[in-house]
């Protein structure tokens, strides 16, 4: 099932600025196949449900390797099912 996702990744107990760790996630959703579109409190991202939950996956373990005890996620996901609608398509009708 195709989707666009939004992800925020909170690393907890780490100080006022998680920016290091932020940089991280980064790194591994820009590595992925997914289209992928950083704003201010997260990440927008399109593709198949199944390769978003296995992205977040990746990010939670490189977390976990740099030491993080606790992460907050959240996660919106919105789907189609009557077309495949991306992300740009979902600006271009409100434009």
């Amino acid at each position: 099932m195709n989707v666009v996702a939004d992800l925020c990744i909170v690393p907890m107990g780490v100080g006022p600025s998680v920016s290091s760790y932020v940089k991280e996630i980064k790194t591994i959703i820009d590595a992925s196949h997914l289209n992928a579109e950083m704003h201010a409190n997260g990440t927008n991202i399109e593709g198949e449900l199944s390769d978003i939950c296995q992205l977040i996956e990746l990010c939670e373990a490189r977390l976990n390797d740099l030491g993080i005890q606790r992460v907050f996620f959240t996660m919106v996901f919105s789907s189609r099912r009557d077309k495949i609608q991306t992300m740009a398509d979902k600006l271009t009708a409100v434009s």
